[in-house]
């Protein structure tokens, strides 16, 4: 098999061996490839992924091709967005933003997004992003929790912050009359009074640039802070996993308001001095075939969900079979969930390329990879080999290392993992290392040639159209309906969305089920938490099935669903 060198600068096409890679994995190599003589680069994100590039001359490389609803595209150079984040940042001093400060965007992706996103790593200060989708109780949880000093957002979705707005700054993109009318400062306005200067502020690699928030099943979603020391790891994930190359047009399609967009739509791109698109509108088949062809897309990031779509849509069928020079890729990569056999043929002869399935979480970034840069053997259906830099292992329930062929909890080995970036949750809400043991909750099996082969989750997180969805989010909102005594919420299969969101729900005494009441919890749990984690399907039981000490047993009514 003939891949790429290991130099994305390079037109050659040489062979790299997955093992002799893996096996000599330097650091300090890599830091040197990545940061060359500039290695305080690497101590602001906004210095790495953007000022490094104009410094260096390549300022008037398109840095991102944006395309709205409208069909209206706009490019931005790293020098425009050098001196446009410049802008915001003297606008966010100006409203006392400091370094380790939290600043959030609710926004669609926009070129507004990637230069307050640049904007906030220039300062200092540590980006939280607010997807779209979120209802109230969701955008107020993560406020609270990290006490964000200043929110951007539009007309979309500045009703969700009607009772919010007391507590921190809002800035309003849109027309001024708008942001007049709810009493925010007007984005245009307010950067157009800002200096195109800002020196960048450099910190310790420990420190945070990113505040995430993971799925929970017990309680409420837990905090991840990412520090900068997870930048290299994000550049070897696109370099090795992605094979991301400066020639490519690449686009990730995962929403930046979740860990895969954000880290590799936005973050490992730029990080790479490499052009990113946005599609600023929603998923569609017919669009999502459109925005490839006109925009030449060569390298493709995606969900098993989305494919899925593309696949039962048929709107690829005509132009595989007549018109198959259209399509320009190269290769496509997956992550989210398990990619089948039948998803990834299709890619193949339908796509014209090879797809290559990866793992990761929020806390870790991604780490068992299937590696179109690095050549290894790896079975359809497995998760792949281990992210360069990590050592995995699969533990029994009393921590020990289980041989090949049982399966078992997934673990990354910290001491032996130079790689491994995550500190701990940010505010103590778990424990997740035992010992020298980091521990992801997946359970997997590993084979015998190296590979790793997911089994499940051994808590309850519901994977729905790529979305990880925490059930206790979903049984607390349903809650707050005046006729529910009690509700469970389970992942039932789906063949486009891998699985939907299932309530079982107990009423209160004397009150029946009925098609309008079960409405009614849909809307609310669409308000209230997200678009993307209300329960498309609703039954209602007169006891949920339970441990003696009192725990929801999940899987029993998985179990009873799926018969």
């Amino acid at each position: 098999m003939t891949l790429s060198s290991s130099n994305p600068n390079s037109s050659k096409s040489t062979t790299i061996s997955y093992a002799d890679y893996y096996n000599n994995f330097d650091k300090k190599a890599l830091l040197q490839e990545i940061f060359g003589a500039h290695m305080d680069d690497r101590l602001n994100a906004y210095m790495a992924c953007c000022g490094r590039h104009v410094r260096d001359g390549r300022g008037d490389h398109t840095a991102l091709v944006h395309e709205d609803t409208a069909g209206n595209i706009t490019r931005m150079s790293f020098r425009e967005l050098d001196k446009s984040s410049a802008q915001v940042a003297n606008l966010l001093q100006s409203y006392g933003v400091e370094a380790g400060d939290q600043v959030a965007t609710m926004l669609p992706r926009t070129p507004e997004l990637l230069t307050i996103v640049l904007a906030t790593w220039r300062i200092g200060a540590v980006y939280q992003p607010l997807f779209t989708a979120f209802g109230y109780d969701s955008i107020k949880y993560r406020m609270d929790k990290a006490n964000t000093k200043v929110v951007f957002t539009n007309q979309a979705s500045r009703d969700k912050f009607e009772d919010l707005a007391q507590q921190t700054k809002m800035v309003f993109i849109g027309s001024e009359a708008d942001a007049k009318s709810w009493g925010d400062d007007n984005y245009s306005n307010k950067k157009a009074l800002q200096s195109q200067e800002y020196s960048p502020v450099l910190l310790d690699s420990n420190a945070p640039f990113l505040q995430m928030f993971t799925s929970g099943t017990v309680g409420k979603s837990k905090g991840v802070s990412v520090p900068l020391a997870a930048l290299p790891t994000f550049y070897l994930y696109m370099r090795y996993a992605i094979d991301l190359r400066t020639d490519d047009n690449y686009w990730n399609m995962a929403d930046p308001g979740w860990a895969y967009g954000l880290y590799y739509a936005i973050t490992g791109p730029l990080l790479m001095g490499i052009t990113t698109y946005f599609n600023e509108a929603g998923f569609d088949a017919a669009n999502t075939l459109d925005f490839m062809v006109r925009h030449k897309i060569t390298n493709l990031a995606s969900s098993p969900t989305a494919f899925r779509m593309m696949k039962s849509s048929g709107v690829f069928e005509e132009i595989t079979a007549n018109s198959p020079s259209k399509l320009s890729l190269r290769c496509a990569n997956s992550a989210g969930e398990t990619l089948n056999t039948e998803v990834v043929s299709w890619v193949e002869s339908h796509l014209g390329c090879r797809v290559c399935d990866q793992y990761g979480q929020t806390e870790t970034g991604m780490t068992c990879c299937e590696h179109h840069a690095l050549e290894h053997k790896c079975p359809v259906g497995s998760m792949g080999m281990a992210l360069p830099g990590h050592t995995l292992v699969v533990l029994d329930d009393d921590m020990q290392v289980l041989p090949d062929g049982e399966q078992g909890q997934l673990a990354v080995v910290v001491s032996q993992s130079p790689a491994f970036y995550f500190q701990g949750y940010s505010w103590n809400e778990k424990d997740a290392f035992a010992g020298d043991y980091y521990l992801t909750g997946d359970v997997v099996e590993r084979h015998s040639d190296g590979t790793y082969w997911f089994s499940g989750r051994d808590d309850d997180i519901i994977t729905t159209a790529g979305y990880r969805v925490g059930p206790t989010d979903v049984e607390n909102t349903v809650l707050e309906h005046a006729a529910v005594a009690e509700s469970a919420a389970v992942g039932v299969p789906d063949e486009i969305r891998g699985h939907n969101i299932k309530s079982f729900v107990v009423l209160k005494e004397g009150i029946e089920g009925s098609d309008d009441i079960a409405q009614q919890i849909k809307d609310l749990v669409r308000e209230r938490l997200a678009k993307h984690a209300f329960p498309r399907e609703i039954e209602f039981v007169a006891t949920l099935p339970k441990t003696p000490s009192g725990k929801i047993q999940r899987f029993l009514l998985r179990s009873l669903s799926a018969e």
